[in-house]
């Protein structure tokens, strides 16, 4: 027998089932070990094929989980999704270097593959509004487009201050109808918040229970407080299985269930605003974006407005601002109850400067107890605590780690408004913090519950407006406490994975109207 007819001899003796798949595994890690991008920043060990989502899966509280972690694996962290790797960015001047002074570097988005293909621009081949979409000219001509006519529409001037006032007493009535019982407010809250925008974008409001209104809130709460399921996890795994991943209680399908629920609504809209159009008579945000596609020039403008464009721009508008401040309202009736003592501070302040005048937002300086409290629950529950995920807009370094292309960033705001040699004492609750000696209100330069940079909140100077107005309104009229032999919320927050806000866990409260 001749030496190869022996080694192949050999060969077959030893080529078992369980020897082949053994060495079949090793060479899958090999492969997949080899493929990592070099010098990433360090992180806590992960598992093959799995990487951290057995720890991430314990977690009761994401932000806070990765708060921990920095302290050990520093501001710059490697975590890993599956076999994707995703770096998360704590402590104000990281996030601030990253997100301000390299901006240009990091001012990209992260988009799930199933999420990106639904929304994208098939003109531009990519994510369509301004939430989502990659940092680059598109995102820069939609995005100054949307600020520029929200201000038209009054967000941040009196001009808006009559909308939601009109909102807040909308809300006083249904508050009343419950007669001081117990209720859950997230449906009304949600209600008050959607219409402000609806009055903005739309040009008009919806009545309670109107079945377009129920149609946008059963929208918003498809994904809402529902985490990944298994077959989600596995989908971080292993890619392919995102092509059988077609189970309706998936986070993914749920997800792309709701962004094409908002384009059918969308586009709905748009038709009924191009029936009645009139170019010397513009009555909202729909009305402005149908005037750009006409006043189009040239190609790159024709292509920033497309009718694609505007459904995606809307979804956004109603994504990140109705949940966003209706949840940050709740936060703050929830911690006036279990801070019944500040509660009375904020209802002494309302009565002596107000009294049952209606609010100003232009005053609000003269609140300054009420604004400190409001900014405290948004230090102690920033609702956005990772913000929506950024992407590495080429590749990059950071604190001398590679940063490649495209890799999902998250900015740990929680880490900065956590941090005791920033706000001392960090978990407890204390509006003091936000008052000078005098007692008037002050600005935290770390105090940034919008975020920072480029991608900060678009709708930020709307958000306070409403926030400020909607608390001073609801706590001129109401004292609110948990009903009678209810245990103690939750104050955890339930961060939800697929809109990126930290809800609090569902509660009941009761609301006593005050003489």
């Amino acid at each position: 027998m001749s030496i190869l007819q022996e080694v192949v001899a050999a060969a077959r003796h030893y080529a078992d089932l369980p020897t082949c798949l053994l060495a079949t595994c090793a060479c899958l890690l090999t492969y997949l070990y080899l493929r990592r991008p070099r010098n990433l920043p360090p992180g806590p060990w992960a598992w093959p094929l799995v990487g951290n989502i057995p720890m991430l899966a314990k977690s009761a509280f994401l932000p806070a989980t990765f708060t921990e972690l920095s302290k050990q694996y520093g501001d710059v962290m490697t975590l890993w999704n599956g076999g994707s790797p995703f770096i998360v960015l704590s402590g104000y001047e990281t996030i601030r270097t990253a997100l301000v002074k390299r901006t240009e570097d990091f001012s990209s988005r992260g988009c799930n593959a199933g999420v990106a293909e639904v929304r994208k621009d098939g003109k531009r081949d990519e994510v369509a509004g301004f939430l989502m979409a990659p940092y680059g000219p598109c995102w820069k001509r939609q995005r100054k487009f949307a600020v520029m006519t929200l201000r038209d529409f009054g967000v941040g001037k009196r001009s808006l201050e009559g909308k939601v006032i009109e909102e807040a007493n909308a809300l006083v009535q249904e508050v009343l109808s419950q007669n001081g019982q117990p209720f859950d407010l997230k449906i009304l809250m949600q209600t008050t918040v959607c219409n402000i925008l609806c009055s903005v974008v739309f040009g008009d409001r919806f009545e309670y229970g109107d079945p377009d209104m129920l149609r946008l809130l059963r929208l918003l709460n498809v994904t809402i407080e529902a985490g990944p399921t298994a077959i989600d996890r596995l989908t971080k795994v292993l890619p392919v299985f995102r092509h059988l991943n077609r189970s309706k209680t998936s986070l993914e399908a749920k997800a792309l269930r709701m962004f094409r629920g908002f384009q059918e609504f969308g586009g709905e809209q748009i038709e009924k605003h191009r029936e009645t159009f009139d170019p010397n008579d513009i009555r909202d945000f729909i009305d402005a974006f149908l005037l750009e596609q006409q006043r189009a020039r040239d190609e790159q403008a024709r292509e920033s407005f497309t009718d694609k464009q505007l459904k995606e721009v809307l979804t956004d508008l109603f994504m990140a601002g109705t949940e966003t401040s209706a949840n940050t309202i709740r936060w703050a009736l929830l911690y006036m109850m279990v801070n019944p003592a500040i509660q009375e501070k904020v209802h002494e302040e309302i009565d002596s400067v107000l009294g049952q005048s209606a609010p100003s937002y232009s005053r609000r300086h003269l609140l300054p107890y009420t604004a400190a409290t409001l900014a405290e629950v948004m230090r102690i529950k920033p609702i956005a605590a990772l913000s929506v995920p950024r992407a590495a807009s080429r590749d990059t370094t950071l604190n001398g780690y590679n940063i490649p292309q495209k890799i999902y960033i998250l900015a740990n705001l929680l880490s900065v408004h956590m941090d005791a040699r920033l706000f001392p004492e960090p978990s407890k609750f204390k509006p003091e913090r936000f008052l000078d000696q005098g007692g008037s209100y002050i600005q935290h330069e770390a105090f940034i519950p919008f975020g920072i940079g480029h991608r900060v909140c678009l709708g930020e100077q709307l958000a306070k407006m409403e926030l400020f107005m909607l608390f001073v309104t609801l706590m001129q009229r109401f004292t609110f406490h948990l009903p009678e032999g209810a245990p103690e919320p939750s104050m955890l927050g339930s961060y939800d994975h697929a809109s990126f806000v930290n809800p609090p866990f569902p509660f009941e409260l009761c609301a006593l109207p005050r003489e």
